[in-house]
């Protein structure tokens, strides 16, 4: 799944606008590899779906 980040840019971390892959669903978080190349769970408002 391929999801836009809608929240505030934090370098490093995720950027504004930018598409991330969803590595994987854990108790409803996305676990995303971010900007660092780190992978991580984020919450899912923060994101919006634009590939299943």
């Amino acid at each position: 799944m391929k999801v836009k980040y809608t929240g505030k840019t934090s370098f490093l971390v995720l950027t504004n606008g930018k598409i991330y892959d969803v590595i994987s669903v854990e108790k409803g978080w996305y676990r995303i590899k971010d900007d660092s190349g780190e992978d991580y769970l984020y919450p899912p408002e923060s994101f919006e779906v634009v590939e299943k």
